[in-house]
C-alpha cells in the first residue's frame, strides 16, 4: 500500500487538538505504567563501564550500517565480499555484553524493560541513550567493539561455515533505506549495495526453497513532524530492506546452529499452523477470489501476494492467523523437541539487536563462547530459564502501548470528520461485525455491521473520535439515515 501522509492541521482548532493529543500520549505512559527514567546507578554504569579491548582488529574492513533515516541506535553493520566459491558475509553486532555487567544496576533495569518501545512522542529505550545511541552504537567513523559474524556462502547463497568473535571495528558510512534504494534504482549503487542485492536475492531464493513464509505487510508508522503534527505513513517495504533483513535472518540461523551444536542456547520458535488453520485460510482466500492451489506450499502462496495492493489487505489479515505461537525456548543440554521457527523453516535465534532487545545479549554471549570453544559464562546459563517470561511480558507491554498510541493518533485524525461519510475497505468480517480500513485517513476500526463481505467497499459514517481514549465509532450508512450502530476501534 502506498504511503499516506495525514496532517493534524486539517483538524479545526488544530492547536487545541494537537495539545489534546500530546496530553493523551503523555497520559498513556502513566496508564500503562511504562518505564520512566533510569536509576542514577544504572546511568552511572552506562556512562562508566568499559568493555575489554578485543584482541582482533578489523578496523581495516569498511563496514557500513543500513537503517531508517535518523536512526541512532545502530545494532548492525555489514560488509560483503566475493569469495573463491561464493561470498563472505561479515555482520558486526554492537557489543552490549561488554557494556552491561551481569547482576549490576543496568542489567537489573534492562531485564525489567525487555525491549525498546517505540512511541510517536519518543522511544522508551532498553538501555540509557548514552549507551544505545552513543558508546555502544555502531556510529560512523567511531571505533567500537563488536561481535563480528563471519559467514561463508556458496555460489547459491547457502551457508557453508560460520563463526563469531569479538573484534574492534570502525563503520565507514551510515546509510538509510530510502537513499540506498534510490542509488540502486538510479544505477549509482556502490559495490556493497550491489552485493547486498545479489546476496539478498540468493538468500530469498533459499528461503523459498526451504519453505519459508513471510507476510508482505505494508509498514505503518506514526511520524511526528514539528511543522504539522503527526501523520500515519503506510508504505510497502523497500527491496533494500528485504535484502538487509536477509542478512539478519542468515545470522540468526547461524546462531541457532551454533547453539544446537554446543548444547546451550535460547531459540526463537514457532509451531507450524495446524490443519484447521490451513483449512480456514484456504476457505477465506477462495472467498476473496484468490484460490490457493493444493500443490503449492503456504509460504509460496504468500510470496505471491502483492502487499502494495489495497485489495491484498483482507488476504494479509487472513494470513496473519498462520503466524501464531511464537516464543523463546531455552535449553542447556538436550536440544528442544521442536527447535524450528516455522515461518523461517529452520532453527533461529535472536542475536542481531542487543541495543533494543534483551534476549540478544544472551545469544551473543553464548554463541561467542561456543564458537571459541570456551565454557558458556555461568551467569548466562543460570538465567536462561528467566528469559521467556521476561520477553513475553515486554512484548505484551510494547504491543499494547504501540496499539494504544496508534488508536489515539487515529482518533485525532478522524476528529474533524464527525458526522461525515467515509469509504472503507472490509478487511475481515463475522456475521455481526466487520473490520474496516478507511480510505482517508487510513484508519482501521471494527464496527457492528452485519453480513459484510471481506474485500468489498462500503460507506460508513464517523460518529465518535475520542482523542483521550482512542475510541472511534463508525456506523454503516443507512438509506434512511437511521440511528447509527456504535463501532469501536
Amino acid at each position: 500500500m502506498p504511503s499516506r501522509h495525514i496532517s493534524l492541521p486539517r483538524i479545526p482548532n488544530a492547536a487545541d487538538e494537537r495539545a489534546a493529543l500530546e496530553q493523551s500520549l503523555a497520559a498513556l505512559r502513566d496508564e500503562l505504567e511504562l518505564p520512566g527514567e533510569f536509576s542514577p546507578e544504572a546511568l552511572a554504569e552506562a556512562a562508566s563501564t568499559r568493555p575489554d579491548e578485543p584482541r582482533i582488529d578489523l578496523r581495516d574492513i569498511p563496514f557500513s550500517t543500513l537503517d531508517p533515516l535518523g536512526s541512532k541506535d545502530l545494532d548492525q553493520a555489514f560488509h560483503l565480499s566475493r569469495a573463491r566459491r561464493g561470498y563472505t558475509v561479515r555482520y558486526a553486532i554492537a557489543d552490549v555484553p561488554g557494556f552491561v555487567r551481569p547482576g549490576g544496576a543496568l542489567d537489573t533495569e534492562a531485564r525489567l524493560r525487555g525491549q525498546t518501545i517505540y512511541l510517536p512522542d519518543g522511544s522508551i529505550p532498553l538501555h540509557p541513550r548514552s549507551l544505545s545511541e552513543g558508546r555502544a552504537s555502531l556510529l560512523p567513523a567511531e571505533e567500537r567493539p563488536a561481535y563480528v559474524w563471519t559467514i561463508e556462502l556458496d555460489a547459491d547463497g547457502a551457508q557453508t561455515d560460520a563463526r563469531v568473535e569479538r573484534a574492534l571495528i570502525r563503520s565507514r558510512a551510515q546509510r538509510d533505506y530510502a537513499s540506498a534504494q534510490r542509488e540502486v534504482d538510479d544505477g549509482r549503487a556502490d559495490e556493497q549495495l550491489m552485493l547486498l542485492r545479489e546476496v539478498g536475492g540468493l538468500r530469498t531464493a533459499q528461503e523459498r526453497a526451504r519453505g519459508g513464509a513471510s507476510l508482505p505487510m505494508p509498514e505503518e508508522e506514526v511520524v511526528k513532524d514539528p511543522s504539522d503534527g503527526y501523520r500515519i505513513e503506510r508504505r510497502s517495504v523497500l527491496a533494500v530492506e528485504d535484502w538487509n533483513a536477509q542478512l539478519s535472518l542468515l545470522t540468526g540461523m547461524a546462531a541457532a546452529e551454533l547453539m544446537l551444536a554446543g548444547g546451550t542456547g535460547i531459540l526463537r520458535t514457532m509451531p507450524k499452523p495446524d490443519e484447521a488453520a490451513i483449512a480456514r485460510f484456504r476457505s477465506q482466500v477462495a472467498a476473496l477470489g484468490h484460490p490457493w492451489a493444493p500443490d503449492i506450499e503456504y509460504g509460496e502462496f504468500l510470496h505471491g501476494i502483492d502487499g502494495a495492493a489495497p485489495e491484498s489487505v483482507p488476504l494479509l489479515q487472513a494470513a496473519s492467523a498462520l503466524f501464531r505461537g511464537a516464543g523463546y525456548t531455552p535449553f542447556d543440554g538436550a536440544a528442544p523437541e521442536q527447535p524450528s521457527q516455522a515461518a523461517i523453516a529452520a532453527p533461529y535465534a535472536h542475536v542481531t539487536a542487543p541495543l533494543r532487545r534483551l534476549v540478544d545479549r544472551w545469544g551473543l554471549t553464548i554463541c561467542a563462547a561456543i564458537s571459541a570453544g570456551t565454557p558458556v559464562p555461568e551467569w548466562a546459563r543460570a538465567s536462561l530459564p528467566e528469559l521467556p517470561e521476561l520477553m513475553r511480558a515486554s512484548a505484551q507491554r510494547a504491543s499494547r502501548a504501540e496499539a494504544s498510541a496508534l488508536d489515539r493518533i487515529e482518533a485525532a485524525l478522524l476528529a474533524p470528520s464527525l458526522g461525515e461519510l467515509r469509504t472503507a475497505l472490509v478487511v475481515d468480517a463475522s456475521p455481526s461485525r466487520a473490520r474496516l480500513l478507511l480510505d482517508d485517513p487510513p484508519v482501521v476500526a471494527s464496527a457492528e455491521i452485519a453480513d459484510a463481505t471481506p474485500g468489498s467497499r462500503i460507506e460508513v459514517r464517523v460518529t465518535a473520535a475520542d482523542i483521550a481514549t482512542g475510541r472511534i465509532s463508525l456506523s454503516a450508512r443507512e438509506a434512511d439515515d437511521a440511528e447509527p450502530l456504535a463501532a469501536t476501534a
